[in-house]
């Protein structure tokens, strides 16, 4: 069995079921005993499975096992004064960013509009709504995260500032063009090719949050390394832009880091090229 230390740390709890991280061709039949166990010793888990490594496209979607409990994926998931409706295996949603979705509402003023590229089922948004007041472009393009998302707007009462949007951000960069304080790009394999259009929304100077995962070299700090990647896909569009801040958000493999550039631009030459991969299923209002 997984030593004690190791089984802890490959935990993620949403709501009332427990998600397993799953090494490379471990045996089900262990976690299964593991998930009973966690069932039975733990009042407030209802349903347990286990997570197969990597994810698919193009939602992140992750292969889901039953091990133990309720055989459902919904669940109602809380954080700082928010709930939200969630459905594990039709959407992705990480637990361990709870600190991230507070620190960037934090930064938040309430007279900003944000336009948040990849938001799920809305917990940077609603958050950031709820808190702060300000607006938030609210965009997905898988339509059960939107859907989602719409009823999580509903739940935390923030319909007069969370604006959702089923489609693909590129193209809603065009509709919000010179219109945002603040972009958010929360999702790491997509962020570096969507920069130009993230840049497209802003006026200047603006705010940008751009989350990447980083090889780290030996004997590096993920920070140095998360900064050397950000100003390299920033400078090559922005002749006038400061780093404010760089810090590592979680690590996802060996020597991989995901991490996040706060910046502050001030002059940007986007150059965004059209034939996004899911132009055509657009729905903006």
């Amino acid at each position: 069995m997984l030593g004690k230390d190791d089984v802890w740390s490959r935990i993620d709890v949403i709501g009332d079921i427990a998600l397993i991280h799953r090494k490379f061709g471990y045996p089900i039949e262990e976690l299964k005993v593991l998930g009973k166990e966690l069932v039975k010793r733990m009042p407030g888990i209802k349903s347990v499975w286990a997570i197969e490594p990597g994810t698919k496209a193009p939602y992140r979607l992750r292969d889901l096992i039953h091990l133990a409990g309720e055989k459902r994926t919904e669940t109602v998931y809380r954080e700082h004064g928010c709930e939200y409706l969630v459905d594990i295996s039709k959407v992705f949603m990480v637990p361990r960013l709870s600190g991230e979705h507070l620190r960037i509402a934090e930064l938040v003023e309430p007279w900003e509009v944000v336009f948040n590229m990849f938001a799920g089922v809305g917990p940077f948004s609603i958050l950031i709504a709820k808190k702060k007041g300000a607006k938030v472009y609210s965009v997905d393009i898988n339509e059960n995260a939107y859907w989602l998302m719409i009823e999580n707007i509903k739940r935390n009462k923030v319909e007069d500032k969370v604006i959702p949007i089923l489609g693909d951000s590129a193209s809603v960069s065009y509709w919000l063009r010179g219109q945002v304080d603040r972009v958010l790009m929360p999702l790491p394999e997509l962020a570096p090719e969507y920069l130009d259009f993230a840049l497209t929304s802003l006026r200047y100077p603006g705010k940008l949050h751009l989350y990447l995962h980083v090889m780290v070299r030996y004997g590096e700090r993920p920070r140095i390394s998360g900064e050397r990647w950000g100003k390299a896909l920033i400078s090559e569009r922005c002749s006038s832009f400061r780093i404010d801040n760089v810090r590592l958000v979680r690590t996802v493999g060996p020597r991989i880091a995901q991490v996040v550039i706060d910046a502050t631009l001030e002059k940007c030459s986007p150059r965004p090229r059209l034939g996004r991969p899911y132009l055509a299923r657009d729905f903006l209002p």
